[in-house]
């Protein structure tokens, strides 16, 4: 496949971009949630921790464990190993993605960055088919290999939405990108669950196992088969500077990242945006993912009701993106935001008064939570795209990632904190609410029109 590079624009969003090359962009969200639904959400937990108890000498199917392995001559409980793998590749993506981003500036070809990345993380995925038996490192380190690579390639993919369109079109394709991601991740999570339901046998806990192996093996066949929709479309929109860098790529990366470490102090106001996106991001991270703890511990509901709810939530989400979106183009992207993070603190309060053991109310709350997730979050993305220097997508979108994923111990932590002092998941949760307030108030103060014009860009029309 050969790359079609179109000369270097002054204008970084890219007036020449088509509804083809808009619509390959969206298949990239749809190619890639598959990874986050299925394998992240709900298979790859339960797998790998039953695999490495197997490693550690406990019974197949047992209520218990209370055995350890040893990765590195390194004494680790067998619950532990899969939270201290999440915690390594928060850890090493730190490092890796603002480089990745400032090789995607300094490149002319930034779709083969953008292949090499999503391939590699979806034949990690693939490479779980050999995960068997008590192979739990083999199957660590394919998912710090995948974990990474997803991250990479969603720092390249987000690169390219500054040119498929001006200020006042980005927030309708980041939407749409969004939306087609939550129903494409949806479906497939859909497919596993009935396969995992229809084939799987009372009392055979093998026969689960192998299903929720096969289960993320087919995520990253997706992943990889929808992405070559997104390489066959998008074009190359190389900057000046990308098309003048001569030399070894990777040490020019290297180099620019250096530069714009030293140099983004120059723009405070994205760095306070940064700083508050970090704020009420933690926060919709942490109810995400602890959502089905909260379901199971303190609301007492069942592994069926927990699916469903998943499911509602990815699949409301998919409107929900859009209705913001829509939503955006009247007010703003930047009120339509603001505006979320007081319906999350609503969630927040309505979490903490349902009653345990009912169903229904939890999964009407989970429908809430999805129709105000994808568009908070696919809002904040274009809206970032405004604060970026023309020509350091990459690198911004390198920071942009691990405030998104870096910094999601944050909530956590306080949940866990606030749990041990009052034995309360319900207070706990309210313990977030601080998250979603700081958050707001934070992106309140950002002067959004002064931000975007010192970052060299044309404000949109709505702000």
């Amino acid at each position: 496949m050969a790359d079609t590079v179109t000369p270097a624009v002054a204008d970084p969003a890219g007036p020449g971009s088509t509804r083809r090359e808009r619509t390959g962009w969206y298949f990239y969200d749809w190619a890639n949630s598959a990874f986050q639904t299925t394998v992240i959400t709900v298979f790859l937990g339960p797998f790998l921790t039953t695999v490495t108890e197997l490693a550690a000498g406990c019974e197949l199917g047992a209520d218990s464990c209370d055995g350890a392995v040893y990765p590195l001559g390194i004494k680790v409980a067998a619950g532990s190993f899969y939270p201290y793998l999440i915690s390594l590749s928060v850890f090493l993506t730190v490092f890796v993605l603002p480089v990745i981003g400032a090789i995607a500036d300094r490149s002319a070809h930034k779709k083969r960055l953008l292949a090499a990345a999503a391939f590699t993380g979806a034949g990690a995925t693939i490479a779980f088919a050999f995960v068997t038996g008590e192979r739990y490192l083999l199957g660590g380190a394919l998912f710090l290999i995948a974990n990474i690579s997803f991250g990479a390639a969603v720092v390249v993919y987000n690169s390219f939405l500054p040119q498929l369109g001006g200020p006042d079109e980005r927030d309708g394709i980041s939407s749409r990108g969004w939306a087609i991601g939550y129903l494409g991740g949806g479906l497939l999570l859909a497919l596993n669950l009935v396969a995992v339901t229809m084939l799987s046998e009372e009392g055979n806990a093998q026969r689960t196992l192998d299903l929720a192996r096969w289960s993320i093996v087919s995520a990253g066949v997706w992943w990889a088969a929808f992405t070559l929709v997104p390489l066959r479309w998008l074009r190359e929109h190389p900057t000046a500077a990308a098309l003048q860098a001569g030399g070894n790529v990777l040490t020019d990366g290297f180099r620019q990242l250096g530069r714009t470490l030293r140099e983004i102090k120059a723009y405070p106001l994205t760095l306070f945006f940064l700083l508050a996106f970090l704020v009420f991001n933690d926060g919709i991270q942490t109810v995400i993912t602890l959502a089905s703890q909260y379901g199971t511990e303190e609301l007492r509901l069942d592994q069926s009701t927990l699916i469903v709810t998943i499911l509602l939530v990815q699949f409301l989400a998919f409107g929900g993106a859009l209705a913001l979106g829509a939503l955006a183009k009247r007010i703003g992207a930047w009120k339509t935001v603001l505006l979320s993070l007081v319906l999350w603190t609503g969630v927040i309060i309505a979490a903490f008064r349902l009653p345990a053991e009912a169903p229904v109310p939890f999964m009407i709350l989970g429908g809430c939570i999805g129709l105000v997730l994808g568009g908070s979050q696919a809002l904040s993305r274009s809206l970032f795209s405004q604060l970026i220097p023309a020509g350091k997508e990459g690198e911004y979108y390198g920071f942009y990632e691990i405030s998104d994923k870096g910094t999601s111990w944050l909530g956590p932590l306080a949940f866990g904190l606030v749990f041990q002092l009052t034995s309360s998941y319900r207070v706990g949760l309210v313990s977030l609410l601080i998250f979603f307030v700081v958050g707001f108030a934070l992106l309140a103060a950002v002067p959004m029109r002064r931000a975007i014009i010192a970052a060299g860009n044309t404000p949109p029309r709505v702000l």
